[in-house]
């Protein structure tokens, strides 16, 4: 009888069954997460800019707890208490589904093994923050953020074991992790904006982090639906060139937002000093790379229709969000910076910023 030899599998056969076998175990309830994790995450920059436009920034006085006394807010805080609560219960609903969302990743793509030693990192977590409160508090030092910055550490940390140790959808565990992390960095840079009353710097970087995790979760929709593997270029070299200047494009556009809104009227209270530049010519400094976004955006778009490129979809989504939020921008400067505008202006900011990751994300396409 002939020796039958069985071939090594290289690295194409591989990635043939990864291509084959890893999309299969995204399930129905995984993906309803994911979309509810990016709904979820574009929702709260909504509650959160309620808080600051409606003047409810320090509606709560204390964190984590609404008052000294109580951990809801009081008929005396009125509805600035209820509005600034109503965002801190959100910021729970978008942490819970962020836990359920890398719960389920690790089961599909590492088994039981990988589930659990996330399981005993979390267990260890809240652990090492029950023992730094338990000793801060005695010495008279701001005990639960100190828990807080203990729990954040552990979990950077069983993140980077999780992702060094994943084999498999490396690119979906390591951005649920970064929403995951992501989400608990921005409740304690939250109770850090209560307790430094409003520091606009910090509001500004509160809101900027809550934009870039609204980009990760739009990530990890597209790399949810797409095959793993090696990838190569979909489009020209000069397209992707211009492409990632239209994103550096729409990051000054977004900081100058961020500057302008925290030398504006709405500051979160009355009584919060404002960081000192001119709201005026902040303004038009703002309105220069916006301008200078939206036609490369719509360069792009129309070239990449014409030349019918794998972005071009995207890129015309993209393209009426830039058009949406120009006139919603030379709408509330005509009106007076009215809250809604205001408003409506920061979401969309964040929902563009959420398209162009996806245009990114379709400049390559899996190597054939």
């Amino acid at each position: 009888m002939p020796e039958t030899t069985i071939p090594a599998p290289d690295a194409r056969g591989r990635e043939h069954r990864s291509a084959t076998e890893s999309p299969a175990r995204v399930g129905r309830l995984l993906r309803v997460l994911a979309w509810l994790s990016f709904l979820t995450e574009t929702i709260i920059i909504g509650t959160g800019g309620a808080v600051r436009l409606t003047g409810s920034g320090l509606g709560c006085s204390e964190w984590p707890l609404c008052t000294p006394e109580s951990l809801v807010p009081t008929p005396e805080q009125g509805i600035h208490g209820v509005i600034e609560f109503g965002n801190r219960t959100m910021t729970g609903v978008v942490g819970i589904i962020a836990v359920a969302v890398i719960l389920l990743v690790l089961q599909a793509t590492g088994g039981r093994r990988a589930l659990m030693l996330a399981v005993r990192y979390a267990v260890g977590g809240i652990v090492a923050a029950v023992i730094a409160y338990a000793v801060s508090a005695p010495l008279v030092l701001p005990a639960f953020p100190i828990a807080s910055a203990v729990l954040l550490l552990v979990c950077i940390a069983a993140a980077v074991h999780s992702i060094r140790s994943t084999r498999d959808r490396r690119d979906l565990v390591t951005l649920a992790w970064i929403t995951l992390v992501g989400v608990v960095a921005q409740a304690f840079v939250g109770g850090i904006t209560v307790l430094t009353g409003l520091n606009p710097f910090i509001v500004g970087f509160h809101y900027a982090s809550s934009l870039l995790l609204v980009c990760v979760t739009a990530a990890f929709l597209v790399r949810m639906n797409a095959a793993p593997g090696p990838r190569e270029r979909a489009v020209p070299r000069w397209f992707a060139v211009t492409t990632h200047i239209t994103g550096l494009a729409l990051a000054v556009t977004i900081l100058f937002g961020v500057l302008t809104t925290g030398s504006g009227p709405h500051s979160g209270d009355a009584d919060v000093l404002r960081h000192g530049f001119d709201a005026t010519v902040l303004a038009h400094v703002h309105s220069w790379p916006g301008y200078i976004l939206a036609g490369l955006v719509l360069a792009l778009a129309v070239v990449s229709w014409v030349l019918r490129l794998e972005p071009r979809r995207w890129l015309l989504v993209l393209a009426v969000a830039i058009a949406v939020q120009v006139g919603v921008g030379v709408w509330q400067a005509r009106e007076g910076l009215p809250p809604l505008l205001v408003g409506i202006h920061m979401v969309l900011a964040a929902l563009a910023a959420a398209a162009y990751t996806v245009v990114v994300l379709h400049l390559k396409r899996i190597r054939s």
